[in-house]
């Protein structure tokens, strides 16, 4: 098991002269948890990432060994005022609708839904949706595009790190956004949205990843190469 989020906190913990008790006391858990994430042997939950940041004072890109990179800002890339990604729908909203037709208003979560195009598409098509990114200029051309087409969507904004789902949903999407997630987390996270499926409910999920016998998304970046694939259901 890869000890890099470990090694971070017993380094940060020292740093700032905690004992695994008194960084437990903080957490309100045992000092077995801390010591077992130190050891490698165990990775803090999701849920505790922001409140464990905070203690440590540091971010939890930081904390997960995640770095952004200046090539995945696509908070400047929306700031244009074409839509980055155009507004056609993805492949991916039409298998929805096969799927799971729209008989009835299914409860959808678009995860890192960019400028919005998927979720408006399934909006107009009659499904309940809520979607978020981490980029405002997205968000923004999202709800114009929302409001253009006479959509009712709750955009809003969430860091995929931080994010946990919070009531569940009938259909869980998200396109080409999950290999950003740091690798030690991607279990935890994809069970947390498992958890959060509704009986019967359908994950639809893709990512970039760094195959010469397929073709490479229109905007490529080092890090779909570099990152291990995610598991597709």
């Amino acid at each position: 098991m890869d000890n890099t989020i470990g090694n971070f906190i017993s380094q940060k913990r020292k740093e700032l002269g905690y004992t695994q008790q008194n960084l437990a006391d903080h957490l309100h858990i045992s000092f077995q948890a801390v010591s077992r994430w130190e050891k490698g042997t165990a990775a803090p939950d999701i849920s505790l990432l922001p409140s464990l940041a905070s203690i440590l004072n540091c971010s939890t890109d930081a904390l997960l060994g995640y770095q952004p990179l200046p090539r995945t800002d696509y908070e400047n890339r929306y700031q244009e005022k074409d839509y980055y990604w155009g507004i056609i729908p993805n492949d991916l909203c039409y298998r929805i609708m096969k799927l799971k037709p729209p008989i009835k208003p299914w409860r959808v979560l678009d995860i890192g839904c960019g400028e919005g195009k998927d979720a408006v598409f399934l909006a107009k098509n009659g499904y309940q949706i809520s979607a978020f990114d981490v980029a405002d200029a997205g968000l923004e051309k999202a709800r114009r595009l929302a409001e253009l087409n006479q959509a009712d969507v709750h955009f809003f904004k969430a860091d995929l790190l931080e994010y946990c789902p919070d009531s569940t949903f009938d259909i869980i999407y998200s396109s080409g956004v999950l290999h950003y997630l740091p690798p030690a987390y991607r279990k935890k996270f994809l069970q947390a949205l498992k958890d959060h499926t509704s009986l019967n409910g359908i994950n639809v999920l893709n990512v970039f990843v760094d195959k010469p016998f397929l073709t490479p998304p229109p905007d490529q970046e080092p890090v779909e190469a570099d990152t291990p694939p995610l598991a597709v259901r």
